[in-house]
């Protein structure tokens, strides 16, 4: 059985890719691409805060500042990386 702040973590990224898809938009390949993103920033935040011992914010062994900040620092990779060329109007 995975532990309280496992589910809690992965609950609290899946929250963050949800909303970051209901602010941006897009269909239902763009939610998974957000939540993928959140998923893993988390983590990596995670595993950031826990090897630069980082103590601000923590509940209970979750690190919340830097997996926060990991989490949205991937969704915003992900936008960017998946964003749109604007489209020209050819007016002649």
């Amino acid at each position: 059985m995975p532990s309280p702040s496992l589910v809690f973590g992965f609950v609290l990224a899946t929250l963050y890719g949800a909303a970051f898809h209901f602010v941006s938009g897009g269909d239902a390949r763009r939610l998974a691409l957000f939540l993928l993103s959140a998923w893993l920033g988390f983590a990596l935040g995670h595993g950031f805060g826990v090897l630069v011992n980082f103590d601000a914010m923590n509940i209970g062994p979750l690190h919340m500042l830097t997996a926060t900040i990991g989490a949205w620092l991937a969704l915003v990779v992900a936008r960017l990386l998946t964003r749109q060329p604007p489209r020209r109007s050819s007016r002649a």
